[in-house]
Protein backbone atom coordinates (compact mmCIF):
# COMPACT_ATOMS: atom_id res chain seq x y z
CA UNK A 1 0.00 0.00 0.00
CA UNK A 2 1.50 3.34 -1.04
CA UNK A 3 1.57 6.47 1.09
CA UNK A 4 -1.42 8.10 -0.62
CA UNK A 5 -3.60 5.02 -0.27
CA UNK A 6 -2.58 4.62 3.35
CA UNK A 7 -3.33 8.30 4.05
CA UNK A 8 -6.71 8.13 2.36
CA UNK A 9 -7.72 5.07 4.35
CA UNK A 10 -6.72 6.88 7.54
CA UNK A 11 -8.93 9.84 6.68
CA UNK A 12 -11.82 7.55 5.74
CA UNK A 13 -11.53 5.62 8.99
CA UNK A 14 -11.64 8.84 11.00
CA UNK A 15 -14.56 10.22 8.97
CA UNK A 16 -16.66 7.07 9.32
CA UNK A 17 -16.23 6.85 13.09
CA UNK A 18 -19.26 8.19 14.94
CA UNK A 19 -19.31 10.04 18.25
CA UNK A 20 -20.43 6.87 20.02
CA UNK A 21 -17.42 5.00 18.70
CA UNK A 22 -15.17 7.89 19.69
CA UNK A 23 -16.48 7.67 23.26
CA UNK A 24 -15.77 3.92 23.36
CA UNK A 25 -12.32 4.23 21.80
CA UNK A 26 -11.12 7.03 24.08
CA UNK A 27 -12.48 5.29 27.16
CA UNK A 28 -10.45 2.25 26.05
CA UNK A 29 -7.34 4.39 25.45
CA UNK A 30 -7.65 5.90 28.92
CA UNK A 31 -8.30 2.60 30.71
CA UNK A 32 -5.40 0.88 28.92
CA UNK A 33 -2.99 3.75 29.53
CA UNK A 34 -1.83 2.87 33.03
CA UNK A 35 1.90 3.11 33.55
CA UNK A 36 3.12 6.59 32.69
CA UNK A 37 3.58 8.74 29.58
CA UNK A 38 5.83 6.45 27.55
CA UNK A 39 3.43 3.53 27.91
CA UNK A 40 0.44 5.77 27.16
CA UNK A 41 2.06 6.90 23.91
CA UNK A 42 2.67 3.27 22.99
CA UNK A 43 -0.96 2.48 23.88
CA UNK A 44 -2.29 5.30 21.69
CA UNK A 45 -0.08 4.13 18.84
CA UNK A 46 -1.36 0.57 19.14
CA UNK A 47 -5.04 1.51 19.39
CA UNK A 48 -5.24 4.56 17.12
CA UNK A 49 -2.57 3.94 14.48
CA UNK A 50 -2.46 0.16 14.22
CA UNK A 51 -6.02 -0.56 15.35
CA UNK A 52 -8.49 2.16 14.32
CA UNK A 53 -6.13 3.75 11.75
CA UNK A 54 -7.42 7.21 12.63
CA UNK A 55 -3.95 8.65 12.02
CA UNK A 56 -0.94 7.37 10.09
CA UNK A 57 2.38 6.44 11.66
CA UNK A 58 4.14 9.43 10.11
CA UNK A 59 1.61 11.98 11.26
CA UNK A 60 1.36 10.39 14.71
CA UNK A 61 5.06 10.91 15.45
CA UNK A 62 5.10 14.34 13.82
CA UNK A 63 2.18 15.39 16.04
CA UNK A 64 3.92 13.86 19.08
CA UNK A 65 7.08 15.86 18.36
CA UNK A 66 5.02 19.02 18.01
CA UNK A 67 3.18 18.35 21.30
CA UNK A 68 6.45 17.78 23.13
CA UNK A 69 7.68 21.17 21.88
CA UNK A 70 4.57 22.81 23.38
CA UNK A 71 4.24 23.61 27.08
CA UNK A 72 2.29 21.04 29.04
CA UNK A 73 1.85 17.24 29.02
CA UNK A 74 2.32 15.85 25.52
CA UNK A 75 0.17 12.75 26.04
CA UNK A 76 -2.89 14.86 26.82
CA UNK A 77 -2.23 17.17 23.87
CA UNK A 78 -1.68 14.24 21.51
CA UNK A 79 -5.01 12.75 22.57
CA UNK A 80 -6.79 16.07 21.96
CA UNK A 81 -5.17 16.36 18.52
CA UNK A 82 -6.11 12.86 17.35
CA UNK A 83 -9.64 13.44 18.63
CA UNK A 84 -9.74 16.74 16.73
CA UNK A 85 -8.63 14.97 13.54
CA UNK A 86 -11.60 12.62 13.76
CA UNK A 87 -14.38 14.98 14.86
CA UNK A 88 -12.93 18.50 15.13
CA UNK A 89 -13.58 20.41 18.37
CA UNK A 90 -16.15 18.01 19.81
CA UNK A 91 -13.78 15.12 19.09
CA UNK A 92 -10.90 16.93 20.79
CA UNK A 93 -13.05 17.64 23.85
CA UNK A 94 -14.21 14.01 24.03
CA UNK A 95 -10.68 12.65 23.68
CA UNK A 96 -9.17 15.10 26.13
CA UNK A 97 -11.93 14.73 28.72
CA UNK A 98 -11.93 10.94 28.65
CA UNK A 99 -8.15 10.98 28.88
CA UNK A 100 -8.42 13.00 32.11
CA UNK A 101 -11.66 12.10 33.89
CA UNK A 102 -11.06 8.39 34.77
CA UNK A 103 -7.63 9.20 36.16
CA UNK A 104 -8.97 12.24 38.01
CA UNK A 105 -11.66 10.15 39.72
CA UNK A 106 -9.09 7.53 40.72
CA UNK A 107 -6.63 10.19 41.92
CA UNK A 108 -9.36 11.85 44.02
CA UNK A 109 -9.99 8.56 45.80
CA UNK A 110 -6.28 7.89 46.25
CA UNK A 111 -5.69 11.43 47.54
CA UNK A 112 -8.36 10.94 50.21
CA UNK A 113 -6.79 7.61 51.13
CA UNK A 114 -3.36 9.24 51.29
CA UNK A 115 -4.24 12.12 53.62
CA UNK A 116 -6.32 9.89 55.88
CA UNK A 117 -4.29 6.69 55.86
CA UNK A 118 -0.82 7.04 54.29
CA UNK A 119 0.81 6.82 57.70
CA UNK A 120 -1.17 3.70 58.57
CA UNK A 121 0.42 0.28 58.39
CA UNK A 122 -1.56 -0.78 55.32
CA UNK A 123 -0.81 2.51 53.55
CA UNK A 124 2.91 2.06 54.10
CA UNK A 125 2.65 -1.60 53.06
CA UNK A 126 1.07 -0.70 49.73
CA UNK A 127 3.89 1.74 48.90
CA UNK A 128 6.55 -0.79 49.92
CA UNK A 129 5.35 -3.10 47.18
CA UNK A 130 4.17 -0.69 44.51
CA UNK A 131 7.11 1.74 44.28
CA UNK A 132 9.66 -0.82 43.02
CA UNK A 133 7.03 -2.18 40.61
CA UNK A 134 6.34 1.30 39.25
CA UNK A 135 10.05 1.80 38.64
CA UNK A 136 10.16 -1.39 36.54
CA UNK A 137 7.05 -0.31 34.59
CA UNK A 138 8.56 3.13 33.97
CA UNK A 139 11.77 1.64 32.60
CA UNK A 140 9.87 -0.74 30.31
CA UNK A 141 7.70 2.08 28.97
CA UNK A 142 10.68 4.37 28.34
CA UNK A 143 12.42 1.59 26.42
CA UNK A 144 9.32 1.08 24.26
CA UNK A 145 9.06 4.78 23.58
CA UNK A 146 12.76 5.02 22.79
CA UNK A 147 12.58 2.18 20.26
CA UNK A 148 10.18 4.26 18.16
CA UNK A 149 12.07 7.54 18.53
CA UNK A 150 15.80 6.89 18.90
CA UNK A 151 16.41 5.64 15.39
CA UNK A 152 19.96 6.90 14.91
CA UNK A 153 23.17 7.48 16.82
CA UNK A 154 22.52 11.21 16.81
CA UNK A 155 19.11 10.75 18.42
CA UNK A 156 20.63 8.44 21.03
CA UNK A 157 23.22 11.12 21.77
CA UNK A 158 20.53 13.80 22.11
CA UNK A 159 18.60 11.62 24.55
CA UNK A 160 21.74 10.93 26.59
CA UNK A 161 22.66 14.62 26.72
CA UNK A 162 19.11 15.53 27.76
CA UNK A 163 19.24 12.94 30.56
CA UNK A 164 22.58 14.23 31.83
CA UNK A 165 21.42 17.84 31.66
CA UNK A 166 18.16 17.08 33.47
CA UNK A 167 20.03 15.07 36.12
CA UNK A 168 22.16 18.10 37.04
CA UNK A 169 18.99 20.23 37.11
CA UNK A 170 19.56 22.36 34.03
CA UNK A 171 16.20 24.05 33.32
CA UNK A 172 13.99 22.04 30.98
CA UNK A 173 13.38 24.91 28.53
CA UNK A 174 17.15 25.14 28.09
CA UNK A 175 17.34 21.39 27.39
CA UNK A 176 14.52 21.59 24.85
CA UNK A 177 16.12 24.60 23.15
CA UNK A 178 19.47 22.79 22.98
CA UNK A 179 17.85 19.72 21.44
CA UNK A 180 16.02 21.89 18.92
CA UNK A 181 19.29 23.56 17.90
CA UNK A 182 20.95 20.16 17.43
CA UNK A 183 18.10 18.99 15.20
CA UNK A 184 18.19 22.19 13.16
CA UNK A 185 21.96 21.99 12.80
CA UNK A 186 21.71 18.37 11.63
CA UNK A 187 19.27 19.39 8.90
CA UNK A 188 21.31 22.41 7.85
CA UNK A 189 24.41 20.22 7.71
CA UNK A 190 22.48 17.88 5.40
CA UNK A 191 22.47 14.91 7.76
CA UNK A 192 19.08 13.35 6.95
CA UNK A 193 20.42 9.86 7.62
CA UNK A 194 21.37 10.95 11.11
CA UNK A 195 17.78 12.00 11.80
CA UNK A 196 16.15 8.96 10.07
CA UNK A 197 13.08 10.99 9.16
CA UNK A 198 9.93 9.15 8.15
CA UNK A 199 8.64 9.90 4.68
CA UNK A 200 5.70 12.27 4.75
CA UNK A 201 2.37 10.79 3.87
CA UNK A 202 0.20 12.37 1.24
CA UNK A 203 -2.83 13.67 3.11
CA UNK A 204 -1.51 16.97 4.46
CA UNK A 205 -3.24 18.99 1.73
CA UNK A 206 -6.51 17.17 2.36
CA UNK A 207 -6.37 17.87 6.09
CA UNK A 208 -5.52 21.54 5.57
CA UNK A 209 -8.35 21.93 3.06
CA UNK A 210 -10.86 20.36 5.45
CA UNK A 211 -9.73 22.45 8.45
CA UNK A 212 -9.76 25.78 6.52
CA UNK A 213 -8.05 27.84 9.24
CA UNK A 214 -8.98 31.51 9.18
CA UNK A 215 -7.88 34.44 11.30
CA UNK A 216 -11.40 34.94 12.68
CA UNK A 217 -11.88 31.28 13.55
CA UNK A 218 -8.45 31.12 15.19
CA UNK A 219 -9.11 34.28 17.22
CA UNK A 220 -12.51 33.00 18.34
CA UNK A 221 -11.09 29.65 19.42
CA UNK A 222 -8.28 31.38 21.31
CA UNK A 223 -10.70 33.72 23.09
CA UNK A 224 -13.03 30.87 24.08
CA UNK A 225 -10.36 28.65 25.61
CA UNK A 226 -8.49 31.53 27.26
CA UNK A 227 -11.72 32.59 28.95
CA UNK A 228 -12.46 29.04 30.10
CA UNK A 229 -8.95 28.62 31.47
CA UNK A 230 -8.48 31.96 33.25
CA UNK A 231 -11.97 32.58 34.67
CA UNK A 232 -11.37 30.58 37.91
CA UNK A 233 -8.06 32.35 38.57
CA UNK A 234 -9.51 35.82 37.95
CA UNK A 235 -12.58 35.09 40.05
CA UNK A 236 -10.56 33.77 42.99
CA UNK A 237 -8.15 36.72 42.88
CA UNK A 238 -11.05 39.18 42.79
CA UNK A 239 -12.98 37.51 45.63
CA UNK A 240 -10.18 36.43 47.99
CA UNK A 241 -7.01 38.22 46.90
CA UNK A 242 -3.77 36.97 45.44
CA UNK A 243 -2.42 35.49 48.69
CA UNK A 244 -5.34 33.13 49.26
CA UNK A 245 -4.23 29.47 49.05
CA UNK A 246 -6.75 28.64 46.32
CA UNK A 247 -5.65 31.61 44.23
CA UNK A 248 -2.06 30.46 44.71
CA UNK A 249 -2.88 26.89 43.64
CA UNK A 250 -4.58 28.22 40.50
CA UNK A 251 -1.73 30.59 39.70
CA UNK A 252 1.15 28.17 40.32
CA UNK A 253 -0.41 25.22 38.46
CA UNK A 254 -1.40 27.55 35.63
CA UNK A 255 2.19 28.73 35.47
CA UNK A 256 3.39 25.13 35.40
CA UNK A 257 1.07 24.44 32.46
CA UNK A 258 2.55 27.20 30.30
CA UNK A 259 6.17 27.34 31.52
CA UNK A 260 7.24 23.69 31.40
CA UNK A 261 8.30 22.72 27.86
CA UNK A 262 9.36 19.17 27.02
CA UNK A 263 6.42 16.89 27.76
CA UNK A 264 5.05 15.09 30.80
CA UNK A 265 8.44 14.55 32.40
CA UNK A 266 9.35 18.22 32.15
CA UNK A 267 5.96 19.38 33.42
CA UNK A 268 6.04 16.96 36.35
CA UNK A 269 9.58 17.94 37.27
CA UNK A 270 8.70 21.65 37.15
CA UNK A 271 5.58 21.02 39.22
CA UNK A 272 7.71 19.12 41.74
CA UNK A 273 10.15 22.01 41.93
CA UNK A 274 7.38 24.54 42.50
CA UNK A 275 5.39 22.48 45.02
CA UNK A 276 8.33 21.07 47.00
CA UNK A 277 11.25 23.51 46.72
CA UNK A 278 9.64 26.90 46.08
CA UNK A 279 6.29 26.92 47.90
CA UNK A 280 6.88 24.01 50.31
CA UNK A 281 3.31 22.79 49.91
CA UNK A 282 4.29 19.11 49.92
CA UNK A 283 7.40 17.18 50.91
CA UNK A 284 9.62 15.12 48.62
CA UNK A 285 8.08 12.03 50.22
CA UNK A 286 4.61 13.32 49.43
CA UNK A 287 5.64 13.97 45.85
CA UNK A 288 7.12 10.52 45.43
CA UNK A 289 3.85 9.04 46.67
CA UNK A 290 1.95 11.30 44.26
CA UNK A 291 4.05 10.13 41.31
CA UNK A 292 3.51 6.52 42.37
CA UNK A 293 -0.25 7.09 42.41
CA UNK A 294 -0.04 8.91 39.08
CA UNK A 295 1.52 5.82 37.54
CA UNK A 296 -1.29 3.67 38.96
CA UNK A 297 -4.24 5.56 37.47
CA UNK A 298 -5.42 5.84 33.84
CA UNK A 299 -4.41 8.78 31.67
CA UNK A 300 -1.56 11.26 31.87
CA UNK A 301 0.78 11.18 34.85
CA UNK A 302 0.30 14.93 35.15
CA UNK A 303 -2.88 14.12 37.07
CA UNK A 304 -0.36 14.35 39.92
CA UNK A 305 -1.16 18.08 39.81
CA UNK A 306 -4.55 17.14 41.28
CA UNK A 307 -2.75 15.40 44.15
CA UNK A 308 -0.67 18.53 44.75
CA UNK A 309 -3.76 20.74 44.84
CA UNK A 310 -5.66 18.29 47.04
CA UNK A 311 -2.93 17.87 49.67
CA UNK A 312 -2.10 21.60 49.70
CA UNK A 313 -5.72 22.67 50.27
CA UNK A 314 -6.37 19.83 52.73
CA UNK A 315 -3.50 21.05 54.92
CA UNK A 316 -4.53 24.71 54.63
CA UNK A 317 -8.34 24.54 54.31
CA UNK A 318 -9.26 27.96 55.62
CA UNK A 319 -12.93 27.92 56.66
CA UNK A 320 -13.79 24.79 54.66
CA UNK A 321 -13.81 21.22 56.01
CA UNK A 322 -10.40 19.73 55.09
CA UNK A 323 -11.70 17.04 52.72
CA UNK A 324 -13.97 19.51 50.92
CA UNK A 325 -11.08 21.96 50.69
CA UNK A 326 -8.88 19.20 49.31
CA UNK A 327 -11.46 18.24 46.69
CA UNK A 328 -11.78 21.87 45.58
CA UNK A 329 -8.00 22.35 45.51
CA UNK A 330 -7.57 19.19 43.46
CA UNK A 331 -10.27 20.18 40.98
CA UNK A 332 -8.79 23.66 40.66
CA UNK A 333 -5.29 22.30 40.05
CA UNK A 334 -6.61 19.87 37.43
CA UNK A 335 -8.49 22.62 35.60
CA UNK A 336 -5.52 25.00 35.53
CA UNK A 337 -3.13 22.27 34.39
CA UNK A 338 -5.14 20.68 31.60
CA UNK A 339 -7.31 23.40 30.08
CA UNK A 340 -4.26 24.90 28.30
CA UNK A 341 -3.82 21.55 26.51
CA UNK A 342 -7.17 22.11 24.80
CA UNK A 343 -6.28 25.75 24.15
CA UNK A 344 -2.94 25.01 22.47
CA UNK A 345 -4.24 22.18 20.30
CA UNK A 346 -7.60 23.70 19.32
CA UNK A 347 -5.84 26.88 18.19
CA UNK A 348 -2.93 25.27 16.35
CA UNK A 349 -4.36 21.94 15.13
CA UNK A 350 -5.34 23.26 11.66
CA UNK A 351 -1.73 24.33 11.10
CA UNK A 352 0.11 21.25 12.41
CA UNK A 353 0.09 19.33 9.12
CA UNK A 354 1.24 22.40 7.22
CA UNK A 355 4.35 22.50 9.37
CA UNK A 356 5.38 19.08 8.04
CA UNK A 357 6.42 20.58 4.73
CA UNK A 358 9.42 22.18 6.45
CA UNK A 359 12.28 19.70 6.64
CA UNK A 360 14.10 22.03 9.03
CA UNK A 361 11.19 22.16 11.46
CA UNK A 362 10.59 18.41 11.16
CA UNK A 363 14.22 17.69 12.05
CA UNK A 364 14.04 20.12 14.95
CA UNK A 365 10.91 18.52 16.39
CA UNK A 366 12.33 15.01 16.10
CA UNK A 367 15.36 16.08 18.08
CA UNK A 368 13.07 17.54 20.76
CA UNK A 369 11.24 14.19 20.89
CA UNK A 370 14.55 12.40 21.45
CA UNK A 371 15.31 14.83 24.29
CA UNK A 372 11.94 13.96 25.84
CA UNK A 373 13.10 10.34 26.11
CA UNK A 374 16.10 11.50 28.10
CA UNK A 375 13.96 13.69 30.36
CA UNK A 376 11.57 10.81 31.02
CA UNK A 377 14.59 8.67 31.89
CA UNK A 378 15.65 11.36 34.36
CA UNK A 379 12.20 11.23 35.96
CA UNK A 380 12.65 7.48 36.35
CA UNK A 381 16.09 8.09 37.91
CA UNK A 382 14.63 10.65 40.34
CA UNK A 383 11.94 8.17 41.36
CA UNK A 384 14.33 5.20 41.45
CA UNK A 385 16.89 6.88 43.69
CA UNK A 386 14.18 7.70 46.21
CA UNK A 387 12.81 4.18 46.00
CA UNK A 388 16.13 2.39 46.50
CA UNK A 389 17.68 4.66 49.14
CA UNK A 390 16.35 6.17 52.35
CA UNK A 391 18.66 9.20 52.38
CA UNK A 392 19.47 11.50 49.46
CA UNK A 393 22.05 14.28 49.57
CA UNK A 394 21.65 17.40 47.43
CA UNK A 395 25.09 18.14 45.97
CA UNK A 396 26.17 21.46 44.45
CA UNK A 397 29.38 21.21 42.47
CA UNK A 398 30.85 23.58 39.90
CA UNK A 399 27.53 25.38 39.61
CA UNK A 400 25.59 22.17 38.99
CA UNK A 401 23.20 20.45 41.40
CA UNK A 402 22.34 16.78 41.53
CA UNK A 403 21.01 14.08 43.85
CA UNK A 404 23.53 11.76 45.47
CA UNK A 405 22.13 8.77 47.37
CA UNK A 406 23.73 7.71 50.63
CA UNK A 407 25.11 4.26 49.78
CA UNK A 408 24.69 3.06 53.35
CA UNK A 409 20.93 3.75 53.30
CA UNK A 410 19.97 1.33 50.52
CA UNK A 411 16.71 -0.57 50.85
CA UNK A 412 17.30 -4.30 50.27
CA UNK A 413 13.61 -5.13 49.96
CA UNK A 414 13.13 -2.38 47.39
CA UNK A 415 15.94 -3.89 45.31
CA UNK A 416 14.54 -7.41 45.59
CA UNK A 417 11.04 -6.30 44.67
CA UNK A 418 12.34 -4.21 41.77
CA UNK A 419 14.18 -7.22 40.33
CA UNK A 420 11.05 -9.32 40.72
CA UNK A 421 8.91 -6.65 39.06
CA UNK A 422 11.41 -6.29 36.21
CA UNK A 423 11.20 -10.04 35.61
CA UNK A 424 7.42 -9.81 35.65
CA UNK A 425 7.20 -7.09 32.99
CA UNK A 426 10.21 -8.00 30.82
CA UNK A 427 10.36 -11.79 31.06
CA UNK A 428 6.77 -12.81 31.76
CA UNK A 429 5.15 -9.87 29.93
CA UNK A 430 2.66 -9.00 32.69
CA UNK A 431 0.65 -5.87 32.01
CA UNK A 432 1.38 -2.77 34.12
CA UNK A 433 -2.02 -2.98 35.82
CA UNK A 434 -1.55 -6.63 36.80
CA UNK A 435 2.01 -5.95 37.93
CA UNK A 436 1.04 -3.02 40.14
CA UNK A 437 -1.88 -4.83 41.76
CA UNK A 438 0.28 -7.90 42.36
CA UNK A 439 3.01 -5.93 44.07
CA UNK A 440 0.54 -3.97 46.17
CA UNK A 441 -0.55 -7.34 47.54
CA UNK A 442 3.09 -8.45 47.94
CA UNK A 443 3.85 -5.34 49.98
CA UNK A 444 0.88 -5.95 52.25
CA UNK A 445 1.84 -9.61 52.75
CA UNK A 446 5.50 -8.80 53.52
CA UNK A 447 4.40 -6.19 56.05
CA UNK A 448 1.88 -8.55 57.64
CA UNK A 449 4.50 -11.23 58.26
CA UNK A 450 6.99 -8.67 59.54
CA UNK A 451 9.55 -9.27 56.78
CA UNK A 452 10.15 -5.57 56.02
CA UNK A 453 10.93 -4.46 59.55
Amino acid sequence: MDARTDSSSSIAAADQAGIGEALRVWAHVSAAGIGGPALQIATMHRLLVEGKQWITEQRFYHALSYCIALPGPETQQLAVYVGWLAHRMIGGVIAGALFIVPGALCMAALSVAYVTGASSQIGQAVFIGVKPAILAVMIQAIMRFGQNVLLSKLMLAVAALAFAAAFVKIPFPVIVLGAALIGAAAELADLPSAMRKLAADADAETIRARARPTAMRTAGTLALWLALWLTPLIALAALFGTHNIYTQIAFVLGKVAVMAVGGDGAVLSYATQQAVDVHHWVSATDMQAGIAMGEMVPGTIMIVSQFIGFVTAYRDPGTLPPLLAGAFGGLLATWMTFTPCFLFIMVTAPFIDGLRSSALLDSTLRSVTAAAVGMLANLAAWFGIRTMFHHIDQVDYAGLAFDLPDGTSYDLWALVLFIAAALAVFRFKLSPAVTLVTFCIVGIVLTAIGATR
